[in-house]
């Protein structure tokens, strides 16, 4: 398994154009997330990374939604880097994350800011490359060596759950999506019938998941100790009664 830190600093793409398929890939997540959304509430909602700032969640009541991002020429909201946030702990009521690990050289700080900030109960959504998937194979291929992809982290999903389960996350549920190797642009149908098996069948090889999570947290509540007071032994009656027992002995 590789490790999660990586050595170098990875350049993020600016938009869903940079991605083979980019706009297709990024209509499948938001139709994904149309009626997931409608469960977030709250205040304040964080678009993290540049894919994430260009999701369209309309059905979403959260209002306030902030698009965090490190690119100085394309961000639009508030510029800063996610491993590194400059926002209050406990303030974020929900998180979109749509391939910022794939992107990230330390993807674990990027979650450990995310659990930092997030509010108790808050949720999570993140999206992710599959690297058991045909995309993940054809990433190590020399095909079309410009394209962003090889580039790619390709975290399994079971994986990001794990890290996401010891922060402390409830995995709500997750999704399979997409049968595509992407490399060769050959065009998206998700209600084709190869698509449909696959979801159905082979959801562990799918080219992306998404995965939704909680914060939970478990309040520290003292447990008191029951006190039992000890009946008091009082022998009084019995040694009054002993002398005057023996008082009598000594008169007889």
């Amino acid at each position: 398994m590789k490790p999660a830190l990586f050595p170098n600093t990875l350049t993020p793409p600016a938009s869903w154009q940079d991605l083979p398929l980019g706009n297709q890939v990024k209509e499948l997540i938001e139709n994904e997330l149309s009626e997931v959304s409608r469960k977030f509430f709250g205040y304040h909602l964080i678009r993290l990374g540049n894919l994430s700032s260009q999701i369209q969640l309309v059905n979403c009541p959260i209002k306030h939604q902030v698009n965090v991002t490190s690119d100085q020429q394309t961000h639009t909201g508030l510029l800063a880097k996610s491993t590194a946030l400059p926002i209050a702990e406990k303030s974020v009521d929900t998180f979109l994350l749509t391939h910022e690990l794939d992107f990230s050289d330390d993807p674990h700080q990027v979650l450990r800011e995310v659990d930092r900030t997030i509010m108790p109960n808050g949720y999570l959504v993140l999206s992710g490359f599959n690297p058991f998937s045909l995309c993940g194979l054809f990433k190590y291929l020399p095909i079309n060596k410009g394209n962003v992809l090889h580039d790619a982290r390709f975290f399994s999903c079971g994986r990001v759950k794990d890290w996401l389960q010891l922060l402390g996350f409830e995995i709500i549920e997750s999704k399979h999506l997409l049968f595509n190797e992407l490399f060769l642009r050959r065009p998206i149908h998700t209600s084709s019938k190869w698509n449909t098996w696959g979801s159905e069948h082979l959801g562990m090889l799918s080219t992306l998941y998404v995965i939704v999570a909680r914060k939970r947290e478990i309040p520290l509540s003292l447990i008191k100790p029951k006190w039992q007071t000890k009946p008091k032994f009082s022998a009084v009656n019995a040694n009054a009664n002993a002398r005057t027992g023996i008082s009598h002995k000594n008169i007889l």
